[in-house]
């Protein structure tokens, strides 16, 4: 009688290569949704698709006085990353992380998070009490830790879902 002898089978090694390979197809989809948007709605705007701290990056760009500005108010460059994020998630099967930028609406939203964030550290060390902020993104949460770690103070994350926000204390 012969034995049958299973050889188990390794799992395969999923590669930096690969991650950064599903990435750009995150990115290429995301891009021919937003391309489509754009026709539809008859608006100028290049796009180009990058991988930054393993997240498609996809950003949208016009010339000056271009009619792009009609998407770029940040609250809704947020809800159109939502929708972008469900066309991919739709294609793929995987949830996106993707990150959407339209005409510098993520540098303005930053400079705007900073100036909240200074503000906070301002008073954590005029009073030393420890100071809440509003509810945010993870993303924006990210932006948040990293100002305030810069700053030389401590930050946590609290809350659950939209509720999330973050508490900035001394060291």
């Amino acid at each position: 009688m012969s034995e049958n002898i299973e050889t188990p089978v390794e799992p395969a090694e999923v590669t930096s290569g690969d991650v950064v390979k599903q990435l750009e197809v995150e990115g290429d989809l995301a891009a021919d949704y937003i391309e489509e948007l754009l026709d539809i709605y008859d608006l100028d705007g290049d796009i180009a698709i990058d991988v930054r701290q393993g997240r498609a990056y996809v950003e949208v760009t016009g010339p000056e006085g271009s009619n792009l500005r009609l998407l770029a108010d940040p609250e809704t460059v947020e809800a159109l990353q939502e929708l972008t994020r469900l066309a991919v998630q739709t294609k793929t099967g995987d949830y996106s992380r993707l990150i959407l930028d339209v005409a510098g609406s993520r540098d303005a939203k930053a400079n705007r998070l900073r100036k909240v964030v200074d503000k906070a550290i301002a008073k954590v060390r005029e009073t030393g009490e420890p100071t809440p902020l509003a509810p945010m993104s993870s993303y924006e949460r990210k932006l948040a830790h990293d100002l305030i770690a810069e700053a030389g103070l401590v930050s946590e994350s609290e809350g659950e879902g939209k509720d999330r926000h973050i508490v900035i204390k001394s060291a």
